[in-house]
């Protein structure tokens, strides 16, 4: 199993809106519209094995040291085989290499991201920005149950 780790191309959008259109069904990830993820295509990491598209993630840089993997998914199929963990992973350095000393993830896999050495944190202690700017979005807002997480790099 041959794992690609890519940076998108506009071109790559429709395809990443197909994967991830069943969890933003759900609500277990925030709906991003495809100008939205053009306006931060510099931010995701696409995982590919072979020519598959299997999935892919967001480091997003909330301040010169604060950044957040989102909107994190890996298709059906492929899912419990690792390929999430080397993903996070790949953002991690990603993160190290741009300077941020620490990464935030809401999520409702808790345990997933304590794996890769995340800690829980009150969700009070996130930036207010990102509650403004992404959680107001969401279907669940005000009454969030996601779980707040950080790692310090």
């Amino acid at each position: 199993m041959q794992i690609k780790f890519l940076k998108p191309k506009l071109s790559n959008i429709e395809e990443m809106q197909e994967i991830i259109y069943p969890e933003v069904e759900s609500g277990v990830i925030l709906e991003r519209n495809s100008d939205e993820v053009a306006t931060n295509i510099r931010s995701y990491i696409l995982v590919y094995i072979g020519s598959e598209l299997v999935g892919f993630t967001a480091l997003h840089i909330h301040t010169i040291k604060l950044g957040e993997i989102r909107s994190l998914i890996i298709k059906d199929g492929f899912r419990g085989k690792k390929i999430g963990e080397k993903l996070v992973n790949y953002a991690l350095q990603e993160a190290e290499e741009l300077g941020l000393k620490r990464v935030l993830s809401l999520t409702y896999k808790q345990s997933f991201f304590e794996r890769l050495g995340f800690i829980e944190i009150p969700k009070e202690s996130i930036p207010e920005h990102k509650i403004w700017a992404d959680c107001i979005k969401c279907k669940h807002f005000p009454i969030c149950n996601e779980i707040s997480l950080i790692k310090e790099l």
